[in-house]
């Protein structure tokens, strides 16, 4: 429409029921559109909630070992990181020594190991096995689709 002075926009407005809605105020002069706005918050909202039932929640499952982990038992745990990872969750693999167990570091990242083998074609580490306290953990992620 032009450059108006303000009245002119108003009364415009006012003669078609809707809204100035001022889009552009450091612009000079400002750039100003007449809507209704009740609609277009309404429309807003509306491509917001849309955009948020397509984002994708990753969560951090995790699943808990120790030294003696008998190897059938090491495999179902495998095996729920697999259902994990194909879930799109991320994992966290916990391995936990009590009392002497510490001081066989050897077997435990032995036993990591073995899981980050078995993981290798459907996962991507992403930190590598760290001693934290009484505990050694990992984070593996799912492999990125092509």
């Amino acid at each position: 429409m032009g450059v108006l002075s303000l009245a002119q926009a108003l009364e415009l407005a006012e003669q078609q029921q809707l809204d100035l809605v001022e889009v552009s105020p450091t612009a000079v002069p400002p750039v100003c559109r007449i809507m209704d706005y009740g609609k277009f918050k309404y429309q807003q909202s509306k491509k917001l909630q849309e955009a948020k039932k397509k984002q994708v929640h990753v969560l951090l499952k995790e699943v808990k070992l120790r030294p003696k982990t008998d190897s059938h038992d090491l495999e179902f745990k495998i095996n729920n990181v697999k259902r994990f990872l194909e879930e799109g969750n991320k994992a966290k693999i916990t391995l936990v020594f009590r009392g002497r167990e510490i001081t066989h570091m050897d077997v435990g990242r032995a036993v990591i190991e073995r899981v980050a083998k078995e993981l290798q074609d459907v996962c991507v580490i992403e930190n590598q096995p760290r001693v934290e306290g009484r505990n050694m953990y990992m984070i593996v992620a799912p492999k990125p689709k092509k």
